[in-house]
């Protein structure tokens, strides 16, 4: 029976640990590995899979987002990318205003503030779709992103 008990509560541990068909058909399609990391931590609010990024600005930004942990936005070397990150933990706009380029100030703004109305501002249409799926929580404006790993992303990120 200890046996049984022990086999039962390992394979329920895997099965925890191990993505769903959705996520795999989400996640398991981004093509850079890091990316595709960001995306299975994203979705299954665990920071595991941050631990496997490469770029260690790009996780620390994970261990962040997925953590809601503004401390480790300081750990990014590059600004833009620690400013987004502190727009995304809860911050305040005023962090997304210090972002150079427009496109990504806007994005943040938007998630940071949690409204649609910066998303319009982003002149990139795959990165404005992405912006409306996100801050809406809505998957729809995914289907229409042409850059596939940006797509798939906005599948795994749309609706948490």
């Amino acid at each position: 029976m200890r046996r049984l008990t022990l086999a039962l509560a390992a394979a329920l541990a895997a099965l925890a640990l191990a993505p769903t068909p959705a996520l795999a058909s989400e996640c398991g399609l981004v093509s850079d590995p890091d990316a595709r990391n960001f995306c299975y931590a994203r979705q299954r609010h665990e920071a595991s899979s941050c631990g496997l990024i490469r770029d260690s600005d790009q996780r620390s930004y994970c261990y962040a987002v997925v953590r809601g942990s503004r401390s480790e936005c300081g750990l990014i070397r590059d600004a833009d990318l620690r400013n987004r990150c502190y727009g995304e933990t809860g911050g305040s706009s005023s962090e997304c205003g210090l972002i150079r380029d427009a496109d990504a100030r806007n994005l943040c703004y938007a998630v940071s503030r949690g409204e649609s109305s910066s998303c319009g501002l982003v002149r990139d249409s795959d990165q404005r779709n992405y912006c409306y799926a996100v801050v809406r929580g809505s998957r729809s404006e995914c289907g229409l992103i042409r850059d596939a790993d940006l797509r798939n992303r906005c599948y795994s990120e749309a609706g948490r």
